[in-house]
């Protein structure tokens, strides 16, 4: 995330907290920092390695319901990996997916484009109705896609 974008996750941060009725505290402070200085999709365990290593005394169980908490208020989505476990990424609370690279784990917002089409026909065409979704895209970024 770069820093214009992290400066702006947090004003979300600060302000979805507030709009929640959630308190501002020093510990959720710190993981947003954590959360915020991650360019693409990382862990609670990243995180918690991520504290250790710039000194901030953040335990497991805080950092875990902060991140619980920033999920609940659209401040972060979980993302479930081709392998089976899932880790977290930073993103405006709009709807969107993501597009992951496997190598280097940086994430791309992408819209519904065509989706929306296939929703639509899947209600006409079968009477399903949609009441949500989530599409999660894997592969190599154009940076990793070239080094290959």
């Amino acid at each position: 995330m770069t820093i214009q974008a992290a400066d702006a996750w947090s004003n979300a941060f600060v302000t979805a907290l507030a709009g929640a009725g959630e308190r501002v505290t020093l510990p959720r402070r710190a993981v947003a920092r954590l959360v915020a200085a991650r360019d693409g999709h990382f862990t609670a365990a990243q995180l918690m390695d991520d504290a250790e290593a710039v000194g901030e005394p953040i335990g497991r169980a805080t950092i875990f319901r902060a991140l619980d908490l920033f999920t609940n208020l659209g401040l972060v989505e979980r993302v479930d990996l081709p392998d089976g476990n899932h880790a977290f990424v930073a993103c405006e609370a709009v709807h969107h997916h993501h597009a992951i690279c496997t190598r280097c784990a940086r994430s791309t917002d992408i819209d519904d484009g065509a989706l929306g089409e296939v929703l639509a026909s899947l209600r006409l065409g079968a009477g399903f109705r949609v009441t949500a979704h989530r599409l999660e895209v894997f592969g190599l970024c154009a940076d990793c896609g070239a080094a290959a």
